[in-house]
């Protein structure tokens, strides 16, 4: 039988995986505030069962779970639902240019945050339909319809040659 991993080894694990969950948590919140908090929660939650994992490979993958469902938990509070401040109110929607990376990351800001998580841990984080409906405990038909959803409302913002079609997505 394994061996729990030890705290050095979590610590290894804080400094290999805190900056890709950090770029999750981001794109997912879209704001750099909330994905510190969104990553230090996740990895506090994590620590706490660290006596239970017993595969150093694993551990990253383990840490992103605990992440996408601690955002998802974060999705459902009624709180959550109400508007966020933001520093200016645009007079319009303008179109982004395609090739800028920040045009993408202001884009998702627009979809809902359960969209907004499904794509970020579908495309970015290159999840199958099952580990992303697992990691945010719903369907796997929710996850398909949410990315769907997700990717119209995407096209709309950056065109069709930037958004995939549903041809061009990941089948699993």
């Amino acid at each position: 039988m394994a061996t729990p991993l030890t705290d050095d080894e979590f610590t290894e694990l804080v400094h290999a995986a805190g900056p890709g969950l950090y770029r999750t948590a981001y794109l997912m919140l879209g704001d750099h505030q909330l994905a510190e908090d969104l990553v230090q929660t996740a990895l506090a939650k994590t620590y706490a069962s660290w006596g239970k994992v017993r595969d150093r490979e694993a551990a990253p993958v383990y840490a992103r779970v605990v992440l996408a469902n601690t955002a998802a938990s974060w999705f459902r509070r009624r709180s959550w639902r109400k508007e966020h401040p933001a520093e200016t109110v645009p007079e319009h929607v303008t179109e982004p240019d395609p090739s800028n990376r920040p045009a993408v990351v202001n884009a998702l800001r627009h979809l809902p945050p359960r969209q907004r998580a499904v794509v970020v841990l579908r495309y970015y984080d290159d999840l199958s339909v099952r580990e992303v409906a697992d990691a945010l405990g719903c369907s796997e038909g929710t996850v398909k319809s949410q990315t769907s959803d997700a990717l119209a409302r995407l096209r709309t913002l950056l065109g069709d040659d930037v958004v995939p079609t549903i041809e061009g997505a990941h089948h699993d």
